[in-house]
């Protein structure tokens, strides 16, 4: 199992970013999905997670309602959409799978996942 992560780069604080982690390996979609960013100096930190158990979302408080997170089965990627963004967002996300069914309260511990994507860096300048 791979777990690819894309998508980051360079926006303008307001601007959007779209990230997408594309999963292989996986013999079906029975796996949830976490987001996660880690800035220089700083804990890695939970910022959206998808359960597969019933379809779920959960938003880190500091990015609910600019974030977005979505689930293609047909192309097994997790996509984060990230609007309104601002200089506090800049970080090195990473993309989490753990398999089968897991509830949200779960998906918010980075314990809780099987597969880390390699991270992509995020930065958003003033």
């Amino acid at each position: 199992v791979q777990l690819q992560a894309s998508g980051g780069g360079m926006a303008q604080a307001g601007g959007s970013l779209r990230l997408s982690c594309t999963a292989s390996g996986f013999t079906s979609n029975d796996y949830s999905i976490g987001w996660f960013r880690q800035a220089p100096g700083k804990e890695r930190e939970v910022v959206s997670c998808f359960s597969n158990a019933d379809g779920a979302t959960q938003y880190a408080d500091s990015v609910k309602g600019r974030f977005s997170i979505s689930r293609n089965d047909a192309t097994r990627t997790i996509d984060l959409q990230m609007n309104s963004l601002k200089p506090g967002d800049t970080a090195v996300y990473y993309c989490a799978a753990a398999r089968g069914s897991t509830i949200l309260s779960q998906l918010w511990i980075p314990d809780a996942y099987d597969y880390w994507g390699q991270g992509t860096q995020v930065t958003v300048s003033s």
